[in-house]
């Protein structure tokens, strides 16, 4: 349990739970809602067909498109390099570079 006032961690202290920053004080047992107050944010929708992903220049062996979206990916023993993944944004086609 928190804190309401300091946020810090509360600490049994017989039958109550305490703050040692600031002295709160509440009955073990007690029940605690925290609310944080959030600002509005601004939200994006996302079409579909839309990657989220890193791009990168590179060009694409089957259509020649020069851009591609990418991941790393761990295929082989953790002592070996991850596996770079490509996909064009052009065409879709999907490559590997070890």
């Amino acid at each position: 349990m928190f804190c309401p006032e300091c946020r810090t961690l509360l600490y049994p202290d017989g039958e109550e739970m305490a703050c040692r920053r600031c002295d709160y004080r509440q009955p073990k047992g007690k029940p605690q809602v925290l609310s944080r107050k959030l600002e509005a944010t601004e939200q994006r929708v996302i079409e579909a067909g839309e990657s989220t992903l890193p791009t990168t220049t590179i060009i694409c062996e089957k259509c020649g498109h020069n851009e591609a979206s990418w991941v790393l990916r761990q295929t082989r023993a953790a002592d070996e390099p991850a596996t770079r993944i490509y996909q064009c944004t052009g065409c879709g086609n999907k490559w590997r570079e070890y």
